[in-house]
């Protein structure tokens, strides 16, 4: 069992910054696959990046590369996202999850955060 608690979405103008966190429970965090999804108004819930296991692979969508980046500390329990250069597009509800599956998919992930919500203003 995983329980995760994001923290550090908020208010940001366009081209801010925002750094967000992801605080997991237990102690086979390292095991799991993690990543960032977001849920915009209206729309479904989409993949934004994925750190592997040792954090030494990364993956992005393409709204996300060059601007964002993921990365996990398996001593802290975390996975961070900072995310640079934002736009209005970006403003959405944010969410970890983490998977004991190679997979970027939502349907894949086992464990999910309560999401938290990022705004940026035009």
């Amino acid at each position: 069992q995983v329980q995760l608690v994001e923290s550090g979405g908020g208010l940001v103008q366009a081209g801010g910054s925002l750094r967000l966190s992801c605080a997991a429970s237990g102690r086979t965090f390292s095991q799991y696959f993690m990543a960032w999804f977001r849920q915009a108004p209206g729309k479904e819930r989409e993949f934004v990046a994925a750190v592997i296991w040792s954090g030494s692979t990364r993956y992005y969508a393409d709204s996300a590369k060059g601007r964002f980046t993921i990365s996990r500390d398996n001593a802290k329990n975390t996975v961070d996202l900072q995310m640079n250069s934002l736009q209005f597009e970006d403003t959405a509800v944010y969410y970890c999850g983490a998977s004991q599956q190679y997979c970027m998919a939502k349907s894949c992930v086992d464990y999910w955060g309560q999401g938290t919500q990022v705004t940026v203003s035009s």
